[in-house]
């Protein structure tokens, strides 16, 4: 089955508004991430599906991302399966740190990506 090709956007073109689902592991996350970004780990994305669901009810378009990419490819694929208006961020969060967007980490250090 062809699903076309995989919807993706720029890190520089995501809109300060945008919703962000990170699904890299929990110390990639607490080093640094994006404020206000829903942090659903790939490994427990099926099980947790639904505080996905729950944040996006409004049909808002989820922008997915992880260190690099690959990840985040995955899980953007599954989304647009299940209809959910998703699009996997080209690059991932070395993109999104080399555009010079912003990142907060969990230990109030400087951001960075892991």
């Amino acid at each position: 089955m062809n699903f076309g090709p995989l919807p993706s956007v720029d890190a520089a073109a995501v809109p300060a508004e945008g919703f962000v689902l990170d699904v890299r592991e929990d110390d990639e996350w607490a080093a640094g991430h994006v404020e206000g970004a829903l942090h659903i780990p790939m490994s427990d994305f099926v099980a947790r599906f639904g505080e996905l669901t729950e944040a996006v009810e409004d049909g808002r378009r989820v922008h997915v991302v992880c260190r690099v990419g690959g990840r985040s490819a995955q899980v953007t694929q599954y989304l647009v399966r299940q209809g959910i208006d998703a699009v996997n961020v080209d690059g991932g969060m070395q993109a999104w740190q080399g555009a010079g967007r912003a990142m907060v980490a969990e230990t109030g250090a400087d951001a960075f990506v892991l």
